[in-house]
């Protein structure tokens, strides 16, 4: 039976806090940013007693649209001491993506910062909230998102219509130890404090619900498997916003008295400079940074000695990578996980011990308190080791389900607790998992989920489509490509770029199709389903591509 811990996250930091104070708990070396584990559940208690002064109340939706900014990770221990929901916002939604997460989820506070990338965040939000810039801060009535009542700015200039960051420490300040005490009474370890988007079948994202006790023991597991201590220090450059992060990196340092030590924004040279200056012992990274890392043209001249371990995932890890990763990044003891965010993440871990050979060719076997099996698609049964199926899961981990949306939490949680992941999978007789494909038609580009309905609802309002499928294909960099197969109204003319421009700066950059392709009609089955693996093998022919994206 593995080891459980029963704390809320308040709880937990207090715990590590007073085991290890003097340990450094969150580093920015390029801020000069060092918190010791004392210092930091100090600083998590003043803006969780700024955030009662401020009005949030245990149960509220509070957003927060940042990449790997301190106050992230101080707010997702402050909010969960008051027993509020963090909402993690994708930092490359765009406004029709904003405004649906923000309806959808009942947000009732949001955080931000000013921009990402080639996002201004600010802009993006007062196209969706036209009454932000004259409402006075704390009184915001919007007609689209009703629940809406806060911004909160996390940087200088503060916006109109917005509080500041540091307000909230001011009135953190002010406050009595005795308000933050009497809700933390009143919390319990199974109550949900973080919600995630993720998509699915059915297209529109979907919020994950998840626990104190889902979080904290996912990320407690997932250090075991690494062998963290105290003595660790990890490298995070994946973002907050991704189970990934916050979980995998996050919890899994706190739950052991590691240090953390974050990228803001992914950079291969930042991620080398941070691991050699802090003497990180692990790192963790999608395949693609991993890549980036390694193929850094300053590669070698970075000590990367005090490397031992980290995780590789987020997509299917190429073998030569992760051989690589081992041999000339010392990450001797580097591991791969497998998970979905419906299970906190994670599900199947490679262990430090095991040889190259299981951690690059499998995924691993079950964390400690999971259960899993592998069933027959059509009749449910389970089956022997060796035969492709269905991954299912069960345990804490499972989340508790969608926000809002009961029937689709039915479709993947059954009747006994068990998370159908949709993924094909063979288990072999110890128990360890190769992913082989996947039941439902998700793309996974460079580590993030893409799921064609999605695209396909928004693509739909194009006035000149008729109809359009999109599909992943090959790609030798991010894993896969986004693909669309477009059918034009009658006596409409669209041009490749047309579509394009139509979803700039309303999807995020990486759902837009890489290939667009316009079409008659589709490959049919016999009942009128479109075979859209026959889309994929067409266009794998006509780009002349391999099964891993190479030219052919």
């Amino acid at each position: 039976m593995s080891q459980q811990l029963d704390f809320t996250l308040g709880a937990l930091l207090e715990h590590v806090a007073a085991t290890y104070p003097d340990n450094d708990a969150l580093v920015y070396p390029e801020r000069g940013l060092r918190y010791s584990y004392r210092a930091f559940n100090e600083i998590c208690r003043q803006v969780a007693k700024g955030l009662l002064r401020l009005g949030v109340k245990k149960g509220d939706h509070v957003s927060i649209w940042a990449y790997n900014v301190p106050e992230w990770v101080i707010l997702q221990f402050a909010t969960a001491k008051i027993g509020a929901v963090l909402v993690t916002v994708n930092t490359s939604y765009k406004s029709a993506e904003l405004h649906y997460l923000l309806d959808q989820s009942d947000t009732s506070t949001l955080f931000l910062v000013g921009s990402f990338k080639d996002t201004d965040y600010v802009a993006t939000l007062n196209e969706v909230v036209p009454e932000l810039a004259a409402a006075e801060p704390g009184r915001l009535a919007s007609a689209r998102l009703p629940h809406l009542r806060r911004v909160v700015f996390i940087g200088d200039e503060t916006p109109p219509g917005m509080s500041n960051f540091r307000e909230i420490l001011s009135l953190g300040e002010a406050a009595a130890d005795t308000e933050l005490a009497a809700v933390e009474a009143t919390l319990d370890r199974h109550e949900v404090i973080n919600m995630q988007y993720t998509s699915g079948t059915t297209g529109f994202p979907k919020g994950v619900m998840l626990t104190h006790f889902n979080v904290i023991n996912n990320g407690f597991n997932i250090g075991e498997c690494m062998k963290f201590t105290e003595r660790d220090r990890l490298c995070i450059p994946v973002p907050f916003f991704h189970c990934f992060g916050c979980v995998l990196g996050v919890m899994a340092s706190v739950t052991h008295g590691t240090t953390m030590v974050p990228v803001e924004t992914f950079d291969p040279l930042r991620v080398l400079q941070t691991i050699e200056k802090e003497r990180c012992t692990a790192v963790h990274g999608v395949p693609t940074m991993f890549i980036a890392e390694l193929e850094h043209p300053d590669f070698a001249s970075f000590d990367l000695s005090s490397l031992r371990t980290g995780i590789m995932a987020g997509s299917v890890c190429p073998i030569e990578v992760m051989k690589r990763a081992v041999k000339d990044m010392n990450l001797t003891e580097i591991t791969s996980v497998y998970g979905q965010t419906e299970s906190s993440p994670g599900i199947t871990q490679t262990r430090t011990e095991d040889s190259i050979e299981l951690r690059v060719s499998t995924v691993g076997r079950a964390l400690p308190g999971a259960e899993v099996k592998i069933v027959d698609i059509e009749t449910g049964a389970e089956l022997p080791p060796g035969k492709q199926g269905e991954l299912c899961a069960r345990g804490y981990m499972v989340m508790r389900g969608y926000y809002k949306m009961p029937e689709e939490t039915a479709k993947v949680i059954d009747t006994d607790g068990w998370l159908h992941t949709g993924d094909l999978a063979i288990m072999d007789e110890n128990g360890y998992c190769k992913i082989t494909g996947r039941i439902k038609q998700m793309i996974i580009r460079g580590g993030e989920n893409i799921y064609p309905r999605e695209i396909e609802e928004y693509l739909y309002t194009h006035p000149g489509i008729s109809d359009v499928q999109v599909y992943g294909v090959p790609d030798r960099k991010y894993g896969e490509q986004v693909m669309a197969a477009v059918i034009v109204k009658k006596g409409t003319t669209l041009t490749e770029d047309d579509i394009r421009n139509y979803c700039r700066g309303r999807i995020a950059n990486y759902k837009i199709p890489k290939y667009i392709k316009f079409v008659d009609t589709y490959p049919m089955t016999a009942s009128g389903k479109i075979q859209k693996f026959k889309l994929r093998e067409m266009a794998i022919k006509e780009l002349g591509l391999g099964d891993d994206g190479e030219p052919v």
